[in-house]
């Protein structure tokens, strides 16, 4: 945990795809911004807890960074040390509101969320709130997308934990990361020297490709056309608009977000998923298409399929150690009006087969590439036009499987809140231990019954675990 060196590679620019991210928020509604509330048995020490956030912060570079880019360069924005870093604007300690309890947290987070991210410095924020009613305390996290994806998310945060409350003494406090100035004129020179290398890179690449290709097409010509064709019906889909949502109810969208949370065990969603011998996810999908089901029915609308944005992890043992996104949103109908669980499940577990094996997949950094040298506002127009028909949003993260802690207090939940991106809803799943914390974030505008809507969840959540 917190003693070992980091084995991940952080690169001086972010990726094609961390770039778009980033880009796309010249509209808000397509900001990407993660918050993820921790739930402490006891106030974290303030000494050690801001002691371990420096040192992690030197360990880190992202959480050093700033992200400056070039308005007359096509290269992707650079990270660079923040020369004004300033841990206490990172790093937030208030009291609780109310009756210290987890809905007065998180009506504390919500607008923590809601708020744009000051671009002049590193993108992240934590608010460690104390004197919880029950003698507890919380840590709202607040980071960009662009930093990491959920998967690399987890792997940072366990540089900032302990599998022990009295953790062993740590060594002597690395040194901190020091900035430095690039000159216009090495600035421009160095945006050039990394396109060149690029576009190197692409030329050599396609070359190759082509040989490969000559040489399977005069082995099998009819395979290898099927295969281009697959492959741009896969790109049509992927890039394809979809402006308007296909729920009849949920159509509104605003700023704004609500947050709610539940918790099942971790055990009754991997039984439920083996009775169609698949896996945890399938069984979080198939619950929360049925409670989309259950909170159309409450409001009188019948509806068939709705349209969802899973991120698929697109991770290989090249790139599992480099920082940055590792994943693709797919966008897809999925059948919310199923009744039986099981073949609702089943049918999800298949769709979503499907769609992890689509061509498209592997050329995401090569359609980045291309979109990330449009004007940002062709790119935000394009992307606005594909997420804001989507209705809903699940992800689905693995956390700790043991006990950890957080500068001597032990994290008894950990609920996330992903970002919406123009949807109706975003679902996550966390697990920790032996629960899964599933944290709901919704748009006031699209679901103004927010209790009723969480109860229509946790009813088709219990329906899925009693399938074990």
């Amino acid at each position: 945990m917190a003693e070992n060196d980091l084995d991940i590679e952080f690169e001086p620019r972010m990726s094609d795809a961390d770039a778009l991210m980033w880009s796309i928020e010249k509209d808000p509604l397509l900001r990407s911004t993660i918050t993820t509330v921790f739930v402490l048995d006891r106030a974290p020490d303030r000494r050690l807890f801001r002691q371990r956030m420096d040192r992690v912060s030197r360990q880190v570079p992202r959480l050093r960074q700033r992200v400056l880019g070039h308005p007359m360069s096509i290269a992707p924005p650079r990270w660079e040390i923040d020369p004004n870093f300033d841990l206490g604007y990172h790093l937030r300690w208030v009291r609780a509101a109310g009756d210290g309890t987890l809905r007065n947290v998180l009506d504390m987070a919500e607008p923590i969320a809601m708020q744009g991210f000051d671009r002049a410095r590193p993108l992240w924020e934590f608010t460690v709130v104390e004197d919880l009613g029950d003698g507890g305390a919380a840590v709202i996290a607040k980071i960009h997308h662009s930093i990491t994806d959920g998967v690399g998310g987890v792997k940072l945060l366990l540089e900032l934990l302990d599998l022990e409350r009295t953790p062993p003494a740590e060594p002597p406090m690395p040194l901190a990361p020091q900035p430095f100035q690039l000159s216009e004129r090495r600035r421009v020179r160095d945006a050039l020297r990394y396109e060149a290398g690029r576009d190197l890179s692409a030329v050599g690449g396609l070359a190759g490709a082509l040989v490969r290709d000559v040489r399977r097409l005069a082995a099998d010509p009819v395979g290898v056309g099927m295969g281009v064709v697959r492959t741009l019906g896969s790109m049509v889909r992927l890039l394809s608009p979809a402006t308007a949502p296909m729920s009849p109810l949920m159509r509104e969208r605003s700023l704004s977000v609500r947050f709610d949370e539940l918790s099942f065990p971790l055990t009754s969603f991997k039984d439920a998923s083996k009775v169609v011998s698949g896996k945890l996810n399938d069984a979080f999908v198939a619950g929360v298409a049925g409670g989309l089901c259950r909170y159309h029915e409450k409001h009188g609308c019948d509806v068939e399929s709705l349209r969802m944005t899973m991120p698929i992890s697109v991770r290989s043992k090249s790139t599992e150690n480099v920082a940055g996104n590792q994943f693709v949103p797919a966008r897809f109908p999925v059948p919310v009006g199923i009744d039986d669980p099981i073949k609702r499940m089943s049918s999800i577990r298949e769709l979503v087969e499907h769609e992890r094996a689509e061509p498209a997949l592997m050329l995401t950094d090569t359609i980045a590439n291309i979109l990330n040298r449009l004007p940002a506002t062709v790119t935000t127009n394009l992307f606005g036009s594909m997420l804001k028909g989507v209705d809903f949003i699940t992800t689905n993260v693995p956390g700790a499987p043991l006990p950890v802690y957080m500068a001597g207090a032990r994290i008894d939940a950990q609920y996330a809140f992903g970002p919406m991106t123009g949807a109706a809803t975003n679902i996550a799943l966390l697990s920790h231990g032996d629960h899964i914390y599933i944290g709901v974030t919704t748009d006031p505008a699209a679901i103004p019954d927010p209790d009723t809507f969480v109860a229509c969840l946790h009813d088709s959540f219990d329906e899925i675990c009693a399938l074990a």
